[in-house]
C-alpha cells in the first residue's frame, strides 16, 4: 500500500500543503494559548495553569476551560459591586435608616423603635424633631 501512496506523498505540492497545515496548527495553538492566558487573567482564574492545559491538550483543554471559567471578569464584578453600593446609597437617601441597627426609620422619629437609639431631640418650643447637634430650632427660632 505504501508503494501506491509514495509517489503522491513525494509530490512537492503535497509536501507544501503538509507543511502549511503544520504551520497553521502551530500558530493556532499559540493563539489559543495566548487568548486563554489573557481571558483567564481578566477573569481572575489561574492564567498560567489554563494556558498550560490548552498548550498540552489544545482544543479539548480549551473546551474544558470554557466550561469551568468564571462567568464574569473582575472588571464586571467590580462594576456590579459599585452599582449595588450606589443603589444602596440612593435608597438610604430616600428612606432614612437608623445609624446603629440600619432598620428603616421615619424622618420625624426621635428614637429608633428597634434599638432605642436616640436619633433626634425634641424642640423645647414647638416640639418638632431636631438634629442632635442643632443649638437653635429652625422652625420657631428657640435656643435649645
Amino acid at each position: 500500500m505504501s508503494e501506491l501512496l509514495q509517489p503522491v506523498l513525494d509530490n512537492p505540492l503535497v509536501q507544501l500543503s503538509q507543511r502549511l497545515c503544520w504551520l497553521f496548527f502551530f500558530i493556532f495553538t499559540l493563539a489559543l494559548v495566548f487568548w486563554t492566558w489573557r481571558d483567564a487573567e481578566r477573569r481572575g482564574a489561574m492564567s498560567w495553569f489554563w494556558a498550560l492545559v490548552v498548550l498540552l491538550f489544545n482544543v479539548p483543554g480549551w473546551i474544558v476551560y470554557m466550561v469551568v471559567r468564571p462567568p464574569e471578569s473582575l472588571a464586571d464584578a467590580r462594576e456590579r459591586e459599585l452599582e449595588i453600593r450606589a443603589r444602596e446609597a440612593e435608597l438610604q437617601r430616600k428612606f432614612p435608616v437608623c445609624p446603629a441597627c440600619f432598620k428603616p426609620v421615619e424622618d420625624d422619629y426621635l428614637i429608633c423603635p428597634s434599638c432605642m437609639k436616640k436619633l433626634k431631640k425634641e424642640c423645647i418650643g414647638c416640639g418638632r424633631p431636631l438634629k442632635l447637634d442643632w443649638t437653635v430650632c429652625p422652625y420657631c427660632k428657640t435656643k435649645q
